[in-house]
């Protein structure tokens, strides 16, 4: 068959859109992105026949094939850019996949929120304007024991809403020690300095004393601040100094103290076999009169940054104009909300808070969650070409905390048989709801801490996927 005549086989956009098929399509998916998925499938197979680059059987392939490859086209390009996962990884608190999980029932409260009008920023009591910050500050306050609160956008925001509004203009003063990188390069002499406030880096990297700060203290101090280092530990030869021994300095020189406490642990979880974390509430007794830390780490909720402390410093950054650029939306609040109400109970907030629930899990509820999983996904797949096997291992905390603490869980093991494991891998990864793993020494690892047992049969159902892509079928 000649070129010309190759041509003349490929259907006309208007005959394509008259199939059943691609109405079907038109049923779901905006009109334009099923005629862009059609004219870049004739384009495709053009350049095909004019290149020359495929037979001519395979092209008259192609051509029988385009409402099918449409088809895929159009739904991926329709398909939304954030999507759900699978975590297999066992990182609890998993930076890159959203970090804390929100439990249902407090998208309910989302919900009836997002679909409605509300009292966001209106006095129900005196029917005039009100205060979006209003709606959390009592329940804050109630649980760590801070005389006022308010919320922005993130932690980092929270740090530089503080030094700017208590440090601008001024020197602060923090350990070498502490001057930590907080994720995606940010870190926070840079947060400091875009707040306004000068840093004095006192002591070393492993050793600051109390004599190192009051050295460095003069007429132009604003505030001291310590940054509790989340992420890392340095071990061995080190001292550091405690927020309550800075207490004695902030007494005796009249200066705010200020605490990044970064995780945002309001429950001792060394209670639950977890390493100790120091807590808000800790801070707010040692004598601390500004506490920051996130809500979407150890707290469990969605992401913001939480001020907590002193009404007279709260107060001002109420009125300091980087507030409006920090501020949180209705669905943030609501969602904030609903979790600091499980925290009125400490026995519900371990069950019900999802990043808690995880934390705490035992080790028996991990295996038979295990063995389950293997059972789904051997009735699924009988294949020689993969062996799957029960192994223990370890879980990690995430989101930049307890960087020390290894969490025994139970991990499904895939080992395939002369197919490649990084191929299996990325395809995990191109499933309907892409599931994410571990790979280590060439063997897929699922840890059962992070998976869900709704998620059991998409991974059956992803692994016979992954699995027939790499072998070609």
């Amino acid at each position: 068959m000649t070129e010309k005549n190759l041509f003349t086989l490929i259907p006309k956009v208007d005959e394509i859109l008259d199939k059943a098929t691609i109405k079907e399509l038109l049923e779901y998916i905006p009109r334009k992105t099923v005629l862009d998925s059609i004219r870049t499938e004739i384009e495709k197979i053009r350049d095909e026949i004019k290149g020359k680059k495929y037979s001519e059987e395979d092209i008259v392939k192609a051509i029988e094939s385009i409402d099918l490859k449409i088809r895929h086209r159009a739904e991926e390009k329709n398909a939304y850019k954030l999507k759900r996962v699978v975590n297999g990884t066992g990182v609890v608190i998993h930076t890159n996949l959203g970090r804390s999980l929100i439990n249902e029932k407090i998208m309910d409260n989302v919900k009836e929120i997002a679909i409605n009008y509300s009292n966001l920023e209106y006095d129900l009591e005196t029917g005039a304007r009100g205060s979006r910050y209003s709606h959390l500050e009592e329940i804050i306050s109630e649980i760590t024991g801070g005389e006022a609160a308010m919320v922005v956008n993130n932690n980092a925001a929270a740090v530089m809403l503080v030094l700017s509004t208590i440090a601008r203009n001024k020197e602060v003063i923090v350990s070498r020690g502490e001057l930590v990188e907080i994720g995606g390069s940010f870190r926070i002499p840079d947060v400091m300095e875009q707040s306004g406030a000068s840093l004095v880096s006192v002591g070393t990297t492993n050793k600051t004393h109390l004599w190192d700060f009051e050295n460095a203290i003069n007429e132009n101090t604003g505030a001291l601040l310590k940054v509790h280092t989340s992420n890392y530990r340095i071990l061995g030869f080190t001292s550091n100094v405690d927020s309550q021994e800075l207490f004695l300095l902030k007494e005796k020189y009249k200066l705010p103290l200020i605490e990044d406490l970064g995780s945002g642990v309001l429950i001792d979880l060394s209670k639950y076999g977890i390493e100790y974390e120091p807590t808000v509430q800790e801070s707010l007794k040692k004598g601390v009169d500004i506490v920051t830390f996130s809500g979407d780490k150890l707290l469990g909720g969605p992401q913001v940054g939480v001020i907590v402390g002193k009404k007279e410093y709260i107060q001002a950054m109420k009125r300091n104009p980087l507030t409006r650029a920090f501020r949180v939306d209705k669905f943030t609040i609501s969602a904030l909300e609903a979790t600091l109400r499980y925290y009125l109970d400490e026995s519900v907030a371990i069950e019900e808070i999802p990043t808690l629930a995880m934390l705490a899990m035992n080790l028996e509820e991990i295996d038979t969650k295990a063995v389950e999983l293997k059972s789904r996904i051997n009735r699924k797949i009988s294949d020689n070409k993969i062996e799957i096997q029960i192994e223990d291992n370890f879980s990690e905390v995430g989101g930049g905390s307890l960087p020390l603490e290894k969490l025994p869980t139970k991990c499904i093991v895939l080992t395939l048989d002369g197919l490649s494991t990084q191929e299996f891998e990325n395809n995990l990864r191109k499933f309907h709801i892409p599931i994410i793993t571990r790979v280590y020494r060439d063997r897929v690892y699922l840890d059962l801490r992070t998976i869900k047992e709704e998620e059991f049969d998409i991974i059956a159902e992803g692994i016979n996927f992954a699995l027939n892509k790499v072998k070609g079928v």
